[in-house]
């Protein structure tokens, strides 16, 4: 049935398109969810500072049962072991393919070896390292001294095959001298080296609309942190479970889908009356269902 004009209108439009598309082609169109706001999303990942207790004492057994969730891919972060976790870059990957899973990416400090680790990176496929935060600033001239960092960044991620991009918490869409700081960064890095991992909670609770930093900068964001999170009953802010927070992600991520983004990862930092294991299976589980508007 259908159920207003704008239904009526989409309707009708789509059955114009089929008498002049070829039937191998409206098909695609379809599949690519063109005219379905049922859109899923076909690979997800996991930020492994999500489970990174388990993942210090047991990462071959940790990774083994995080692919046994669902999860196509991890992102890895700076242990005191390094990215590979003792494993070192090589046994680390060859671990993962027998999982049937690859490691995508990798927060990480890039003011310290950073060559060796792109080196390390490139030479297993990797596509991105990440900035995982640089701290609030207290001057716009030090986000705009950072931006130019970042581009350093990128050339050296260049050399070896892959990005390098920045995650964000809160504290870059808060004025610094009457600018935003996130913008700063947006517009003094160069698009051909520098992408952007958006962490849609964060950017809510900084009171910002992450849909429209999304259409604003088209195909910068290539990358996001799936984080949901609430308020406990002090009033501080903590993640949860995904779809028992604040964040409308089947209508965020349908913007970003539509805006260049390519990667979804999954981070959960707190887990009330859970574990993180648990809280991983439980996120897994909403991102198999998961459609957007």
């Amino acid at each position: 049935m259908v159920k207003n004009r704008r239904d009526f209108i989409k309707l009708g439009g789509l059955s114009a398109l089929a008498l002049t598309m070829p039937v191998k082609k409206l098909s695609s169109l379809m599949d690519d969810g063109m005219f379905s706001a049922g859109k899923k999303i076909p690979e997800f990942g996991l930020q492994l500072y999500a489970v990174k207790e388990d993942i210090a004492k047991d990462p071959k057994g940790t990774l083994k049962q995080l692919a046994s969730f669902g999860y196509n891919y991890v992102e890895s972060f700076e242990g005191d072991n390094g990215m590979f976790w003792g494993l070192g870059d090589k046994e680390f990957k060859k671990h993962l393919d027998g999982l049937g899973i690859k490691i995508l990416s990798s927060h990480c400090d890039y003011q310290k070896d950073f060559e060796k680790k792109a080196a390390e990176a490139g030479e297993i496929g990797m596509k991105y390292l990440i900035c995982p935060s640089i701290g609030p600033q207290k001057s716009i001239d030090e986000f705009k001294r950072i931006a130019g960092e970042f581009n350093k960044a990128g050339e050296i991620c260049k050399k070896n095959g892959m990005r390098f991009a920045y995650h964000n918490h809160d504290y870059p869409f808060r004025p610094v001298d009457g600018q935003v700081p996130i913008d700063v960064l947006l517009n003094n890095t160069d698009k051909n080296l520098v992408d952007f991992q958006m962490d849609i909670y964060w950017i809510v609770v900084a009171g910002a609309n992450p849909e429209a930093y999304l259409k604003k900068y088209k195909n910068r964001f290539r990358l996001c942190h799936i984080k949901d999170g609430k308020k406990d009953a002090k009033g501080a802010n903590i993640t949860c479970d995904l779809g028992n927070g604040i964040v409308d992600f089947p209508k965020v991520l349908r913007t970003a889908s539509d805006n260049g983004m390519q990667y979804y990862i999954v981070e959960q930092e707190h887990f009330v009356g859970s574990t993180p294991l648990k809280s991983a299976a439980a996120d897994a589980g909403y991102m198999k269902k998961f459609e957007m508007k």
